[in-house]
């Protein structure tokens, strides 16, 4: 997934993010330019989850 795609839709996918695990916040799925890896490492610790289920989590949604 590149960062296109991930800003493209992103406000969309993070509504489907929080609805799925109820334990995101808006600052847990806060995207900012530069920091996407940082972001899936906070998302990473948060849910438990590789960075890879994480990435098939998100082209799921």
């Amino acid at each position: 997934m590149n960062t296109t795609e991930l800003k493209g839709n992103w406000n969309e996918q993070k509504a489907l993010l929080k609805q799925k695990f109820a334990i995101l916040t808006d600052n847990d799925l806060m995207f900012a330019e530069g920091k996407k890896e940082e972001m899936f490492g906070k998302l990473q610790i948060k849910l438990g989850k590789t960075k890879e289920e994480l990435h098939k989590i998100i082209a799921a949604l």
